[in-house]
């Protein structure tokens, strides 16, 4: 069985795509996975790394405005559809599984096949957003099966199956690694851990934030595991003796004991983050990101509306409100509890073996016919 993964660009697109193979591979260690990516992605790196075999093809961002980006445009598309119509044969695709992003139209357009390749391979979507991007929505035209992290993404007949993500974090019971998590990170066990971090790259607005709040967090009695990014840095006051630890790192390589250790964070919205941060049952203030098109509000909703979190706008997220409203929260034990109950009923842990058993069900079908 060969299955091509479309997910390349950023880690919102390549973890979902990583994560289900994984999932192919335990349910079928023979199948053959080959993932399309882009020179410039993070896939370069990632996958690679996971094991898995890479095919590099042109990128197609669809430009945002007229420019000359937009006058260019099908020329990459027609140069990106034939690069990724010779992967598709050359690896014998059965199905072609898009997770949206910069490979994704190419991927969708290859595999209708066309004058020369004639040969058609069965396409299923995924869409994590709770706003269809531009190239799942031409993909979900003719796919076999359309799927997605949440109700109401804009792909009609979508199959709600949730947001893939890695085993790692779906197999993480946090009770059980709470006392390892918080010794390896310097928390005494009865620490109430605020955990704050704005993606790989960090959120200069969260970390003005939190760290202005940085002495009412500690009067509170609030122990912060703070990751900033690698490119910024936190101005922080002298700790006094006695003050709860204030821990800033740059990049946590081990969320599996960040999410352990935590009992409330403070984070952005993207569907990566909320899928995770929702799977492992952990409450969170959500601060969408303020630009775009509004859908890292959109992604919060499903945890936020049954009081798994809270969502805050950017600019309302201050100093006063961190020291006021996290802290107090950190303090209210039983509210705190009944957002992590809420958060743990949300989360789908099954995501990526969904995802992984559609695929190959289109796969077998497609044989079959064959």
């Amino acid at each position: 069985m060969s299955v091509v993964l479309a997910g390349g660009g950023t880690a919102g697109h390549v973890e979902p795509a990583m994560a289900v193979a994984d999932a192919l591979r335990a349910l079928d260690p023979t199948v053959r996975i080959t993932a399309l990516g882009t020179a410039r992605g993070l896939e370069t790196r990632l996958v690679p790394d996971r094991g898995y075999d890479l095919e590099l093809i042109t990128p197609v961002p669809l430009p945002r405005k007229l420019n000359g980006d937009l006058v260019r445009l099908p020329i990459r598309v027609r140069r990106a559809v034939r690069e990724t119509r010779a992967v598709l044969d050359g690896v014998d695709a059965d199905v072609v599984i898009g997770f949206g992003g910069y490979v994704a139209l190419p991927a969708y357009l290859a595999a209708r096949g066309g004058p020369v390749h004639r040969r058609r391979v069965p396409v299923v979507v995924h869409e994590a957003n709770a706003s269809a991007g531009l190239a799942n929505r031409v993909g979900a035209v003719t796919a076999r099966r359309v799927l997605s992290a949440v109700s109401d993404s804009g792909l009609r007949h979508a199959e709600v199956v949730g947001m893939p993500v890695r085993a790692s974090i779906t197999s993480l019971d946090r009770g059980a690694l709470r006392a390892q998590a918080r010794d390896f990170f310097g928390f005494a066990d009865d620490a109430r851990v605020l955990l704050v971090f704005g993606g790989s790259q960090g959120a200069a607005s969260i970390n003005r934030a939190v760290s202005a709040a940085a002495d009412d967090l500690a009067a509170a009695g609030v122990s912060v595991l703070h990751a900033h990014g690698p490119k910024n840095t936190l101005e922080l006051r002298t700790p006094q003796p006695g003050d709860p630890p204030y821990v800033a790192v740059p990049y946590l390589d081990r969320m599996d004991l960040a999410y352990a250790a935590a009992d409330l964070a403070i984070c952005r919205s993207g569907a990566m983050t909320v899928a995770e941060v929702s799977a492992v049952g952990l409450p969170a203030v959500y601060v969408p990101l303020p630009i775009g098109n509004g859908e890292q509000r959109l992604n919060a909703l499903p945890v936020v509306t049954p009081g798994g979190g809270l969502l805050v706008d950017d600019a309302d997220l201050t100093p006063a409100f961190v020291a006021r409203e996290v802290a107090g929260l950190l303090n209210d034990s039983s509210r705190l509890q009944a957002m992590t109950a809420a958060a743990a009923r949300v989360g789908h842990r099954d995501a990526a073996q969904r995802v992984a058993e559609v695929a190959l069900d289109v796969a077998r079908s497609r044989r079959g016919r064959s």
